[in-house]
């Protein structure tokens, strides 16, 4: 290992220690000409397939990409940071775990839905809303209706639309706000 400070190639290991997960070593090192002291991580490195997008484009996969979307869809939620480092691993492990060289955008999206599911209804919601095109509201609702119907407790009540543009809001219940007095 070349050293950091003198650029000599040769050290000696002090010390060795196995990271939290087994999936690294920490070695601190002393450089054998200038004495000087460093770590050094090894990792094993990972070759994620690619990533082909809706337009036909190919990007390496990203588990900050995905972090991000679920952060987004999880914002002001009660979901901590480690939970969604915990979606982003199984998502990022079910990647690595498929045959093909190349996955579908929408493959790992559909893997984050299943995911987001299972942890929070809103930000479920949330990431399909973003991540499915939907022409109308109307199909975004017969979409959640159709995932309720497998399985998740949620009523077509729950699911009513909101009045898009040009269309008349449904009535509003009218609450008093002070007390009518008699004239």
């Amino acid at each position: 290992m070349r050293c950091p400070y003198c650029a000599h190639m040769e050290d000696r290991v002090l010390d060795t220690r196995i990271g939290r997960e087994g999936d690294s070593i920490r070695r601190r090192r002393e450089c054998l000409k200038c004495h000087g002291r460093f770590t050094t991580m090894e990792t094993l490195l990972q070759v994620y397939p690619l990533i082909v997008k809706k337009d036909g484009r190919r990007e390496p996969f990203s588990k900050e990409k995905v972090l991000k979307g679920i952060q987004a869809a999880c914002q002001k939620r009660p979901v901590s940071l480690a939970q969604m480092e915990q979606i982003v691993e199984r998502v990022a492990k079910w990647v690595l775990s498929r045959p093909e060289r190349e996955v579908t955008s929408e493959a790992v999206g559909q893997k984050v839905v299943k995911e987001l599911r299972l942890l929070d209804d809103v930000a479920y919601v949330r990431f399909a809303s973003v991540y499915q095109t939907f022409r109308d509201v109307g199909e975004f609702v017969s979409h959640l209706e159709g995932e309720a119907g497998e399985g998740d407790e949620v009523s077509s009540d729950e699911l009513r639309p909101v009045a898009s543009a040009g269309e008349e809001s449904p009535p509003k219940a009218k609450t008093k706000l002070k007390p009518e007095t008699p004239e």
